[in-house]
């Protein structure tokens, strides 16, 4: 399997899941999503995928500065809603890493390690996302700005030939590595792209 080595560079977020502990998944339920799990799920790499993964990251370093975050535990709000722009995208990422799920996601067990009603959209926020413990009450607002790294100018005259179906092998090539160039920048920056609040 061929990627950018970069992805291999980026920190990975530990979790501890009880609910595989119980079923024999994992030993202790912990285990770690790097950013190459998250970019095979959505089966790309861009601005917006790298952003919901840094805004899981910081979150849950936040809620849990001195140990792995509780995957199950973290409710996930929204401002806007589930169709609006990239919110689905992100939300997915986010869901596959924290367990959260709105409706769809895990009943439980006997009355535990239940999922679903964890995420929610349209909510009278002002961040991209707000990340709550439900053990304890702690939230943090993250909010994301991609545009804070800007991508190569050449990317949008390479855009206008793969749109007009005039793109030549080398000039598809040269978008992808210009696009995951950016991508890569943005994780390297990520003091200028994510803010964090404790609330």
């Amino acid at each position: 399997m061929s990627y950018p080595k970069f992805f291999d560079t980026i920190e990975t977020i530990k979790v501890k899941d009880p609910l595989s502990q119980v079923l024999g998944a994992f030993l202790k339920g912990e285990y770690e999503f790097t950013y190459l799990d998250v970019v095979k799920s959505a089966g790309h790499s861009c601005p917006t995928v790298a952003g919901a993964y840094i805004i899981t990251l910081v979150a849950l370093k936040a809620l849990y500065p001195d140990k792995r975050a509780v995957r199950g535990n973290v409710k996930v709000e929204f401002e806007e809603g589930l169709e609006d722009g990239v919110t689905g995208v992100i939300s997915n990422v986010i869901s596959q890493i924290t367990g959260a799920t709105d409706k769809s996601g895990f009943k439980g067990l006997q009355g535990q390690f239940s999922r679903h009603s964890l995420m929610s959209f349209n909510e009278e926020i002002d961040s991209s996302a707000r990340f709550t413990r439900v053990d304890n009450g702690m939230s943090v607002d993250v909010t994301y700005n991609p545009e804070a790294v800007k991508p190569n100018p050449m990317m949008m005259k390479l855009m206008s030939k793969l749109s007009s179906g005039d793109a030549s092998e080398d000039d598809i090539k040269e978008f992808g590595k210009l696009w995951q160039d950016r991508v890569q920048r943005i994780f390297e920056n990520l003091t200028a792209v994510v803010e964090v609040e404790t609330l």
